[in-house]
């Protein structure tokens, strides 16, 4: 089974920086934002569904579960 939502930590793991990870959540976050989906307007959010960092980043993005 694989991952839905990510958050930083799992960007880290996967081997970006701290720094571009918090930039893809953000990035992301706007993504979901030019959607229509509203929850993602708190700087607090700090999930995204995985297809809004697949489209960030241009690529399918696959974590599985612990």
């Amino acid at each position: 089974m694989y991952k839905q939502i990510i958050n930083k930590d799992d960007l880290v793991k996967l081997g970006y920086s701290d720094y571009m990870a918090k930039e893809i959540i953000r990035l992301s976050r706007l993504y979901m934002l030019q959607c229509g989906h509203r929850y993602y307007e708190s700087r607090k959010v700090s999930t995204v569904p995985v297809i809004a960092i697949s489209e960030i980043l241009g690529f399918e993005l696959k974590i599985k579960e612990d």
